[in-house]
């Protein structure tokens, strides 16, 4: 399936000021419903994170943690996610099992096991 993402500056914005959100230590979620038809996703890395190669592998774990998550999520969203220093030392995995925390607190997936 092809990914859908979000480039422009104005959807940014429009999530960080009406989105709802959820920080944690290796990301920060931004959500709120769409009427698109599909989910849509934007990925923030700050020079805070390294050099490039540490940015582009914050986006990389993050886009395949959204991936895993993404058949589980009820409705349409658009998402902005922005990765913190810790997102580059840590594997998929954690990043994904806080991604899904996030997710459930928003209400966007149920709590499963």
């Amino acid at each position: 399936m092809k990914e859908h993402t979000l480039k422009e500056n104005k959807d940014f914005r429009r999530l960080y000021y009406r989105g709802k959100n959820r920080a944690g230590s290796v990301l920060v979620t931004y959500a709120m419903k769409n009427k698109k038809g599909h989910n849509a996703i934007g990925i923030t890395t700050g020079k805070k994170i390294g050099g490039a190669v540490e940015r582009n592998r914050a986006r990389r774990i993050i886009r395949v943690a959204f991936s895993n998550l993404e058949n589980e999520i009820s409705g349409c969203y658009d998402f902005v996610f922005v990765a913190r220093t810790r997102t580059t030392m840590v594997k998929e995995q954690e990043v994904e099992a806080q991604m899904r925390a996030q997710f459930v607190e928003l209400g966007i997936i149920n709590e499963k096991a």
